[in-house]
């Protein structure tokens, strides 16, 4: 099916790369950051141009978009998103993606941070690229693969269908949203707009993942107000709020419940910002586990913790907050076997191999299939994701954009 075929998915990806989309958490605003829209704006456009005639971006950033059925037969329309916004974690401004081409094993020194080395030993699924052409920044920004790689691996399988016509398939939906880093991707999603029974997000690692498991996930936040005063005259008198914060931070749990001390499917406590002065001190914690019942233990734990700390400083008054912010997908997907299914049998369509395992971390996905949206991950070859070292292959993305188009055919051969 692919052997005369001309990716375009790696040009569209570097292209994509090169505009800066990075999200704000700090922002009230949606999408948090306008240049959002700078990349989604030409995603509707590109895919007008492609075909898909009522392509559009809406007033929150996100862009919808049809490919209308080719076959007679009664297909349930399915549903292909990926984000377009890149992580707060690392400057995505001036992204400049470098191609190592035909890779033939070792480490990767990034050209303009000599100092940064991708090791085969800190980064192992290096090893099974050798031949493979693999994208790297310069070492001074994140790649943005996450989740460009999603949106690139998309708008190629559409690419692919417009201009196969032999390729049969049901209506195809396409949808790309802004803030998913910031835990706010399909807020304002209109799932009826969408119109569809199912989804896919491309949104994960390596080629042949398959994910329809996440973390539930919890956000607490932490408001320690002390009592200021000139310090010269502070004695029995000033209750420091960000030393309060300290001691707090100092009894979070080190060898269990954290991030650095946990994995498969363990939760965690995680302190991911903090400010301050002698007045008033904030902390925001993401909190998470597969399960809800220990979810909810855990945020019990932290809010313990919290009040053991303020009692010990007397004068110091706290605020403890925890929102949800979104839940494991599996309990959803569980009562349509046939998404996962499918989604398994394209994989290996494609000559991989399934791998499928929980996500200790959340997609669009995860808050799509409480909205009415059955929606699991698929693998967009992304790597290293959230740092300086962040790469991809793109033959990885090629075997994505075949796993699309696969899918779209098993959904039409099934009906």
């Amino acid at each position: 099916m692919f052997d005369n075929y001309n990716y375009t998915v790696a040009d569209r990806f570097i292209r994509y790369a090169k505009i800066d989309t990075q999200s704000d958490p700090q922002s009230t605003s949606f999408p948090s950051t306008e240049k959002q829209k700078d990349l989604l704006r030409i995603l509707a456009e590109e895919l007008k141009q492609i075909g898909l005639a009522d392509a559009h971006m809406d007033e929150w950033g996100y862009v919808y978009a049809t490919l209308p059925s080719n076959t007679d037969k009664q297909v349930p329309t399915i549903c292909f998103c990926s984000h377009a916004d890149t992580a707060p974690d690392c400057s995505g401004t001036n992204v400049n993606p470098q191609v190592h081409k035909n890779y033939q094993g070792g480490d990767i020194i990034y050209i303009n941070n000599p100092d940064l080395i991708l090791k085969t030993v800190e980064s192992p699924h290096l090893l099974d690229k050798i031949g493979h052409d693999i994208i790297t920044t310069d070492g001074t920004t994140l790649l943005g693969s996450d989740d460009k790689s999603g949106v690139a691996c998309i708008m190629d399988a559409i690419h692919f269908l417009v201009n196969n016509p032999q390729v049969k398939h049901g209506t195809i939906k396409v949808l790309f949203t802004p803030d998913e880093e910031v835990g706010r991707g399909v807020e304002h999603v209109d799932v009826a707009k969408v119109g569809a029974e199912f989804c896919y997000t491309l949104d994960s690692g390596d080629a042949g993942w398959f994910e329809d498991e996440t973390f539930s996930a919890d956000g607490a936040k932490v408001i320690i107000h002390g009592v200021s005063i000139h310090p010269g005259y502070a004695k029995d008198k000033m209750v420091n709020a960000m030393r309060v914060a300290g001691h707090l931070i100092a009894r979070l749990p080190l060898n269990r419940l954290s991030p650095e001390s946990t994995e498969n499917k363990e939760g965690f406590v995680h302190l991911v910002r903090m400010s301050g002065s002698v007045e008033k001190a904030e902390l925001d914690f993401i909190v998470r586990d597969f399960d809800d019942h220990l979810l909810k233990r855990h945020g019990e734990e932290l809010y313990n913790i919290c009040e053991t700390v303020i009692n010990e400083f007397p004068g110091a008054k706290m605020e403890f907050s925890i929102t949800e912010q979104y839940r494991n997908m599996k309990k959803v997907l569980d009562q349509f076997p046939q998404v996962s299914q499918y989604a398994r049998e394209a994989i290996e369509r494609t000559g991989l191999t399934v791998t499928q395992k929980p996500i200790r971390g959340g997609t669009d996905g995860s808050r799509l299939s409480y909205m009415g949206l059955p929606c699991p991950n698929l693998f967009a070859g992304e790597q290293e994701i959230h740092s300086l070292k962040e790469w991809v292959s793109i033959q990885d993305m090629q075997k994505a954009v075949q796993t699309v188009v696969h899918l779209c055919c098993i959904w039409e051969e099934r009906n």
